[in-house]
């Protein structure tokens, strides 16, 4: 009977110990996993997926253009807004990559952020 009464002790502390480890262990858990889905400022790794592939398409885009040549051109994506930056030789190439970029799968918006080179007249 002894025995009995120890064990059910040793069974409830354990139950609660674990409750307890439990418990405590949450934060952790919620913190870890919390990043995974990102936030303003960060990407999540599908957002990351994402914005490469949506980098990528875009600079496909450009360098299949058969008016002007994007070889000065950056793109860059974050959370869906593609920033393009660099120097063209134009305002017309400029508008014209900010269009192209514009109607490119996964582009929510466009920061053009392109420098025209001052000719040197």
């Amino acid at each position: 009977m002894n025995m009995n009464k120890t064990s059910v002790r040793t069974s409830k502390a354990l139950r609660i110990f674990g409750t307890i480890l439990l418990l405590g262990s949450m934060p952790l858990l919620l913190g870890v996993t919390g990043c995974a889905t990102g936030n303003r400022y960060e990407q999540s790794t599908g957002e990351r997926i994402d914005d490469h592939s949506t980098s990528s398409r875009v600079k496909s885009r450009l360098a299949d253009d058969t008016q002007y040549k994007y070889g000065g051109v950056n793109v860059e994506t974050f959370k869906g807004t593609v920033q393009l930056s660099g120097f063209v030789n134009s305002r017309d190439q400029k508008n014209r990559a900010g269009d192209l970029a514009k109607k490119v799968e996964g582009v929510k918006e466009v920061a053009n952020n392109i420098t025209v080179k001052e000719s040197a007249n």
